[in-house]
């Protein structure tokens, strides 16, 4: 009805139009069609009741409740055919309802185009067997004027027997009759069979039966020996393809070895917190340049379902903090906006997918930090039960380009300042600071969670005001090596490989991708991943190197943050809150100095020497001159005997720290964007406390960790590459290991003669000469021979065992191959386990650990 047209057409997505594909007029009721095949598309959203004809059929179908049929028109294929109308009702209607009783049931109708030619052909072919049937239809309803349905007018010569029959097509107001009728041949008589002439014909005729399949049959049998010929073929091009991606990925993976190696050798020194960001960042990057031959490698296990995702536990807020560790870099040096909020809903520790969870924030946040130019890129994080006001659906004008035909041109960001993180416009209106306070309220209330189950659904969503995605464009965004047109990698560069890889990774974690993108305004992609609770006591030892926990030296100081922006504020609390930092924020500077002197109620004279600690400013927050005041109104405190209450003045700021803390009258800066890890080093430093020394005494006490597992033991790392030799000593070495280093596998043997001293070897699989792989075989060999020998010596069983279990050597591969053929070689030829170069604490914790850790066997 004409009611329901606007709920309708914003829920299909289209328009109502007439038979000329017009916008439809305003009318009582519309019978658009909401399904069609792919061959009559172009009738979608089309009014039948437009139609004349179609009307009156509608109409008197749905009075009668039967089909109802159309008179004969010609098809496109010049063939004659008519439409078939069905009404569908709501609920079973007896035979006799009213015609009232029908219209108020009726759901809809069902339409379809018959040929009536082919298929009275059709029929006639299995009817008529090898004899010729001459078959005409007529439409009778005007019998002073028949129409030729089907057949020709042409009479047919000699008459021959007829038959003419009523045909009942379902509509009771149309007649229609078929005449059927021999061709005029004389029949074979059945005793034809039986003479010589058609015994002949019919062995004839066997005989080209059997000849005919046998040719059939030596066809076929080529073909197939053409198709195994093929198959082989590809099974050797897919070997080919395999063994060239492990050669490119070695001969990557090797220099960056040692470049992220020495990267980590030196932030094992004593570095400035500027410094120690910057090998930071560089590390970061080193990482993500050896992922970008993994995207293509997902890409083509993702096409062949060979990708799995592992289940392991993960702390969700670091892996967001080295996502901006990986951007920091470029977003300082476009001079935009980039924070991350995680609401306190969500589990401190999941289960999932770490790696994959991060590939997909990094695709998201790498392709706003490509587009975006001013602004910022604002990513939030909150659990689905609690997040409604942000994920309902949402029709808007040029979101996804729905029924859009909005002028690209018009679509424009105005200079007015909006409530967002940077002041400037956001594509999707549902991102506001009202629905984001509505969201905060939810982290501060005292409500339990929203489901008792194991699983937690997350919402995550990355929101840039970049030049967002042209409308015409919107529908291809997720098609693998697709961008938006061909400007884009001629200016932004890139694949076009990252979102389709990250579509296809959230449905492997059970949720979905969408996006609202709105042309010079920006973009805001959303998406869901169902992951699983996970409690930090129940993490076994073997998993405690996966976590990253903060450091708790800040527990119990406070801060007072001034801040302009709500927005902006409410992320640097979060990363205060994270450190154990309560903090209060202002609007201005006045506003701080009215809370140092006591007013608005609040006084500090009385509190605690740490109680407030910091004075955070927004560098957009500070007044022209503000440092004068500033050190005037410290300086009548310090007079008025409040010394000891002296905050330290830290600046918050996008540009280069030390030109800050030059240009400003601050006792600190920190650059953005902020991350946990971060204010823990600027804080570090202000305390006088020595960052590398707390790290490495969080590195070496506890039993479960690295540096307990390896303190001690002799390790022999077999290498021919001199920069490798030297990065894993130096990272086996920090952990307290002993460590001697060959650069053959021929040296290997010399030194792994039975009896040895070592605990562990590592083995790089590609050297010349002799490659890991048969170093490994013949290590097991001397082992074998050895306790043959000691077996002759001793018939104790007990003892053999005891001595076999000995002189078993754990050899871990280091590889550069990121193929899974990898681990099965590496099985083949005896080796225990395989970590990929370059390898991290982490990684080798876990490789180490059934070895070396209490639970390995003497």
């Amino acid at each position: 009805m004409h009611a329901d047209r606007e709920a309708f057409e914003r829920q299909q997505g289209w328009i109502i139009k007439t038979m000329k594909h017009e916008p439809s007029p305003p009318q009582d009721e519309y019978a658009p069609v909401i399904y069609s095949q792919e061959t009559v598309s172009y009738i979608e959203g089309l009014d039948m009741m437009s139609g004349e004809e179609d009307r009156e059929n509608i109409l008197r179908s749905r009075a009668t409740g039967k089909a109802v049929l159309t008179r004969p028109f010609r098809l496109m294929s010049n063939h004659l055919g008519v439409v078939l109308t069905f009404p569908v009702y709501l609920v079973d209607l007896p035979p006799d309802a009213k015609v009232e009783d029908r219209v108020a049931a009726t759901a809809g109708y069902l339409g379809g185009a018959f040929d009536v030619e082919s298929l009275v052909e059709n029929l006639l072919r299995q009817l008529a067997g090898n004899q010729e049937l001459v078959v005409n239809v007529y439409d009778v309803t005007n019998h002073s004027n028949p129409l030729v349905m089907y057949g020709s007018e042409v009479p047919l010569g000699a008459p021959s027997p007829s038959h003419t029959c009523t045909l009942d097509f379902g509509d009771p107001f149309r007649n229609h009759h078929m005449i059927c009728r021999y061709r005029s041949e004389p029949h074979v008589p059945w005793s034809a069979i039986t003479t010589p002439s058609g015994v002949f014909v019919i062995l004839m005729l066997i005989g080209y039966i059997i000849y005919a399949a046998w040719n059939r049959y030596d066809s076929v049998k080529e073909d197939c020996r053409k198709m195994e010929a093929l198959k082989k073929r590809a099974e050797a091009a897919d070997v080919a393809k395999s063994q060239f991606l492990a050669t490119v990925s070695h001969e990557i993976r090797t220099p960056m070895n040692g470049v992220l190696g020495m990267l980590d050798m030196l932030l094992d020194t004593e570095l400035k917190s500027t410094q120690r960001d910057f090998a930071q960042t560089a590390q970061i990057c080193g990482k993500a340049l050896i992922s970008l031959i993994n995207e293509v490698l997902d890409r083509a296990k993702i096409e062949a379902g060979k990708l799995e995702l592992e289940s392991v536990p993960f702390d969700l807020r670091s892996i967001l903090d080295e996502v901006v560790s990986l951007f920091s870099s470029k977003s300082r040096e476009k001079g935009i906006e980039l924070a991350v909020y995680v609401s306190e809903r969500v589990p401190e520790i999941l289960l999932g997918d770490p790696g994959r969870f991060r590939q997909i924030i990094t695709n998201l946040v790498g392709n706003s930090i490509k587009f975006t130019e001013r602004g910022h890129i604002f990513v939030q994080v909150h659990l689905a039960d609690h997040s409604n006001l942000a994920t309902e659906p949402k029709v808007e004008s040029v979101a996804n380009g729905i029924n859009g035909h909005i002028d690209e041109t018009s679509v424009v960001s105005t200079s007015v300042p909006h409530n967002t993180l940077s002041g400037f416009e956001a594509a999707d209106s549902r991102n506001s600071w009202e629905n984001f306070k509505a969201l905060l309220s939810y982290d501060t209330n005292d409500m339990a969670y929203g489901s008792d189950s194991g699983n937690v659904t997350l919402v995550v969503s990355v929101e840039d005001t970049g030049i967002g995605i042209p409308i015409h464009a919107q529908g291809r965004v997720f098609m693998p090596f697709m961008q938006a047109d061909s400007s884009t990698s001629r200016n932004y560069g890139g694949t076009g490989i990252g979102l389709s890889i990250s579509k296809c990774l959230v449905e492997l974690m059970s949720g979905q991708i969408n996006f609202v993108s709105r042309p010079n305004v920006g973009s805001t992609f959303t998406f869901t991943a169902v992951l699983q609770r996970c409690e930090r006591n129940a993490i076994n030892v073997s998993k405690s190197a996966l976590l990253h926990p903060l450091p708790s030296s800040f527990q119990g100081l406070s801060t007072l943050l001034v801040d302009k922006r709500p927005v902006r504020a409410t992320v640097t609390e979060y990363h205060l809150q994270r450190l154990g930092i309560a903090s209060k924020s202002v609007r201005t500077i006045e506003q701080a100095l009215g809370v140092l002197l006591g007013r608005n109620g609040t006084s500090l004279t009385s509190m605690p020497r740490k109680q407030l600690s910091m004075l955070l400013v927004e560098s957009d927050s500070w007044g022209l001159k503000m440092d004068v005041p500033l050190r005037t109104r410290f300086l009548e405190m310090k007079q008025n005997g409040c010394e000891s209450v002296f905050p330290q003045v830290i600046l918050l700021s996008l540009a280069d720290s030390d030109k800050m803390k030059a240009e400003y009258a601050v006792d600190s800066v920190i650059t953005k964007p902020l991350k946990a890890s971060t204010l823990a080093a600027c804080l570090f430093q202000s305390l006088g406390i020595s960052i590398t020394q707390a790290n490495n005494e969080k590195k070496h006490h506890g039993p479960d960790s690295l540096y307990g597992l390896l303190l001690g033991k002799n390790i022999l790392v077999v290498d021919d590459n001199k920069v490798n030799l030297r990065v894993a000593a130096g990272t086996l070495k920090k952990y307290g290991a002993k460590v001697e280093c060959v650069e053959s596998g021929k040296d290997a043997l010399e030194r792994l003669q039975v009896p040895h001293k070592f605990d562990l070897c590592l083995m790089d699989i590609q050297m010349p000469e002799m490659d890991g792989f048969e170093a490994t075989r013949q290590i097991r060999a001397i082992e074998a021979k050895a306790h043959e020998q000691r077996d002759n010596a001793d018939n104790s069983d007990a003892g053999s065992t005891a001595k076999k279990a000995q002189w078993h050597l754990p050899v871990l591969a280091m590889t550069a191959d990121v193929i899974q053929a990898t681990h099965e070689e590496c099985t083949k030829y005896g080796m225990d386990g395989y970590v990929s170069k370059p390898f991290e604490e982490k990684q080798l914790f876990k490789a180490v650990q059934k070895f070396l850790g209490p639970s390995a066997s003497s």
